[in-house]
C-alpha cells in the first residue's frame, strides 16, 4: 500500500510558520522535568492569588491541546479541522470535586455537547467519562461486588440514570457516543452499564461505544465475549480501542494491595494485543464498529491496510481513527487526506479546571516513551522543508 504517514506538508498544512514555531518551543519545554512536574502547580497557585497568568497559559499549552473554554469557542477549531477532512470530538475535560452538584453540572454540559453534535458533520462523535457524572467510590464498590449502603445505592441509581439518559439523548439525536475507559477497579461496573445501553440503543445502528484498554491483560478474550453476547441478543457493538492511560497507577496499586498486576508484562505484549483487537473487531465488522484511538503508526497503518485489502470504502462509518488534538498530526492529516474517517479529541473547558488534563499531556510528552521527540522531529522536518522552499521562491 502506498499510504505514508511521513508527509509533513500535509500534516502541518493547517499551521502557519508562527504556529509551528510555538509548537516546537512547547514540545522542547517538555524536556525540562521542573516545568512538567511543578508548572501546573505553580500555574494553579498563581491563578488563585489573582496573578494574570491565564492569558499566557491560553496562548501556549492550552492553545496547543484544547479547543477553547466553551463549546462556542471550540467551534472555530472544529471547522478548521473539518476543512481538512477531520472531525472533532468535543471533550469536556473538566475534572470536578466528586460532588452531586458537579456531577449534575457535567451531565447538563454533556447533553449540550450531544445537541451541538447533532446534524453537524464536523462533530461525528460525543464522549464522556463516567466518573465525571458519578461517584468513583460507588463504582469501585460495585465492581468489587460489595454490598452498597442505602446512600451508595441512590448514588449508583443516579449514575445509571444519567448514563442511560445520555445514551438515549445520543440515540434520539443520531450522535455516536464514546464512553471512556477508566481504572480497572471501577471498570467492571462501567462495562456493565455501557453494554446494557448498547443492547438497548445499538439495534439498527451503532450509537454506544465502549472503550477497551489493551495494556490490560485478557482484553482479547473480553472483546470476544462481548461480541458473542451481542450476537446472542441481537444487537451491534462499538469499540474504541486504546492502549491505556493508567499504567503506573495500576501497577502501584496492584503491588500495594498484593494482587496480580492487570497490566501487560511488556510494551510488545500491549502492541500485539492492540493489533489483534483491531483484526478481531474487523473480522466481526458485520456487527462491530471500530474507533482506533491510537498515536501508534504501525497500528494505524494496519487498520488502513485491512480496509483497503478488503476493498471497503474508506469512508465506511464502521471504521474511524482518532488522535488527541495537538498531537500526531502526521497520522491524522495523512489518513484524512487519503479519505479515511479521522477525528481529533478536542478538549475544552475553563482553563483553571482543565489544568489537570494539560498536566497529563505535559507528563505524557516528557516521558521516555512519550511523543515529544517524535513531534519535535516532525515539526523540525516541516520547518526545514518550508525554509528550503522559500529559497527557491
Amino acid at each position: 500500500m502506498a499510504l505514508s504517514l511521513e508527509n509533513t506538508e500535509r500534516a502541518f498544512a493547517h499551521k502557519s510558520d508562527l504556529d509551528l514555531s510555538k509548537a516546537y518551543r512547547l514540545f522542547q519545554a517538555f524536556s525540562y522535568p521542573f516545568l512538567v512536574n511543578y508548572g501546573p502547580i505553580i500555574a494553579n497557585w498563581t491563578m488563585k492569588i489573582g496573578f494574570p497568568i491565564k492569558s499566557i497559559i491560553k496562548k501556549t499549552i492550552f492553545n496547543q491541546f484544547c479547543g477553547g473554554e466553551t463549546i462556542e469557542e471550540s467551534n472555530r477549531f472544529a471547522k478548521r479541522l473539518y476543512n481538512n477532512r477531520i472531525g472533532a470530538i468535543l471533550d469536556y475535560s473538566v475534572e470536578g470535586e466528586g460532588t452531586d452538584k458537579n456531577f449534575i453540572k457535567t451531565y447538563e454540559e454533556l447533553k449540550l455537547v450531544i445537541e451541538e453534535a447533532a446534524n453537524k458533520p464536523e462533530y461525528p462523535f460525543a464522549v464522556f467519562k463516567s466518573t465525571g457524572i458519578g461517584s468513583f467510590a460507588v463504582l469501585a464498590a460495585k465492581s468489587a461486588n460489595q454490598d452498597l449502603t442505602p446512600g451508595q445505592e441512590i448514588q449508583y441509581e443516579h449514575l445509571v440514570g444519567r448514563i442511560h439518559s445520555l445514551c438515549k439523548h445520543a440515540h434520539e439525536n443520531k450522535v455516536k457516543l464514546l464512553i471512556d475507559a477508566e481504572e480497572t477497579w471501577i471498570q467492571y461496573a462501567i462495562d456493565e452499564i455501557v453494554y446494557s445501553n448498547a443492547n438497548e440503543f445499538n439495534r439498527e445502528e451503532i450509537i454506544v461505544y465502549n472503550t477497551i484498554q489493551l495494556y490490560r491483560k485478557g482484553r482479547i478474550e473480553e472483546i470476544e465475549k462481548q461480541i458473542n453476547l451481542a450476537r446472542e441478543y441481537g444487537y451491534k457493538i462499538g469499540f474504541k480501542l486504546v492502549r491505556g492511560a493508567y499504567m503506573e497507577k495500576e501497577s502501584l496499586r496492584a503491588q500495594e494491595m498484593n494482587y496480580p498486576n492487570p497490566i501487560q508484562d511488556s510494551k510488545e505484549d500491549t502492541d500485539r494485543d492492540y493489533n489483534l483487537a483491531l483484526e478481531l473487531c474487523f473480522k466481526n465488522r458485520d456487527i462491530v464498529a471500530i474507533m482506533a484511538g491510537t498515536h501508534n503508526e504501525e497500528s494505524s497503518l494496519l487498520l488502513a491496510r485491512l480496509i483497503e485489502d478488503h476493498n471497503i470504502t474508506k469512508s465506511d462509518e464502521r471504521f474511524w481513527f482518532a488522535q488527541l488534538y495537538g498531537m500526531s498530526d502526521h497520522i491524522s492529516f495523512n489518513l484524512a487526506y487519503e479519505g479515511f474517517n479521522v477525528a481529533k479529541y478536542l478538549p475544552y473547558g475553563p482553563i483553571k479546571e482543565v489544568l489537570p488534563y494539560l498536566s497529563r499531556r505535559a507528563q505524557e510528552n516528557s516521558s521516555v516513551k512519550g511523543q515529544s521527540s517524535r513531534e519535535l522531529s516532525l515539526i523540525s522536518k516541516e520547518m526545514k522543508r518550508r525554509k528550503a522552499l522559500k529559497k527557491f521562491v
